[in-house]
């Protein structure tokens, strides 16, 4: 399946007959990388699941290099919104991981779209740490000597695309001013926003952020013993918990 040129799949039913949760990946993620986490999604909230992966990502078209600075700026104003009216969406909640909670929170915040009920982000970034610059410079080492270049040649078509695409952005050093804390006052849909309380990339300051600066309802939760993505290793409480605010936002929506 592709939309907008771009490796797609879907799990559950149809837009047109029920609300759909649209999964926005993390920086170095795609389409498999959700593992089972879509299929058990749709199992439990009776909601279609829609997962694409970025250009440069996955099966889809490699991306030019170097990526601009505004990279999730871009996904979440221009390309987002494409995808959402190629794949005819009625209603619809966002749950974004990393990269893709920034994404979901700069659509939320950029785009005035009514029949967006609500939004999970998963360790999103609302500005630069020093944590996480670090975390991404072991990162590029690893890719040099070790099998990780391997490891994600299992998932992406052009690894190399994918890392350098990710990694340079990051450790540009322009980077470190960006923020997109300033569209978190405009998110009037409800949030609900997680991270591990051991995550290498991020810490509670986030969390904080989110619950100080939302402009609507938000639940912030720390996960014990979780890294960066808890939705994989601690997925039986996320998904719990993710039901939970999809049952009180998305699906009761009017």
């Amino acid at each position: 399946m592709t939309l907008e040129g771009l490796e797609a799949a879907w799990w559950g039913p149809a837009p047109d007959l029920a609300p759909t949760i649209v999964l926005l990946h993390e920086g170095l993620g795609c389409v498999a990388l959700w593992r089972d986490v879509p299929e058990r999604l749709a199992a439990l909230t009776g909601c279609g699941v829609l997962a694409y992966s970025r250009q440069g990502y996955g099966a889809s078209p490699p991306a030019a290099l170097p990526r601009p600075l505004t990279y999730m700026h871009d996904e979440a104003l221009d390309v987002l919104p494409r995808v959402i009216e190629a794949a005819h969406l009625r209603h619809f909640a966002l749950l974004g991981h990393s990269d893709g909670g920034s994404i979901a929170t700069i659509f939320a915040g950029g785009v005035s779209d009514a029949r967006l009920a609500g939004a999970i982000l998963i360790a999103p970034h609302f500005f630069v740490e020093d944590v996480s610059v670090s975390s991404i410079e072991a990162a590029k080492t690893a890719y040099e000597t070790t099998d990780l270049r391997a490891r994600l040649g299992r998932y992406h078509r052009d690894p190399d695309n994918a890392f350098r695409g990710w990694n340079g952005a990051w450790l540009d050093p322009g980077f470190r001013d960006w923020r997109i804390d300033t569209y978190l006052p405009r998110v009037t849909a409800p949030l609900l926003v997680l991270q591990g309380d051991a995550d290498e990339y991020g810490t509670a300051a986030q969390l904080d952020c989110a619950a100080r600066l939302a402009g609507g309802a938000v639940e912030t939760m720390l996960i014990p013993g979780a890294r960066h993505a808890p939705h994989l290793s601690h997925g039986e409480n996320v998904l719990e918990i993710t039901t939970r605010f999809l049952n009180e936002t998305l699906l009761f929506a009017p």
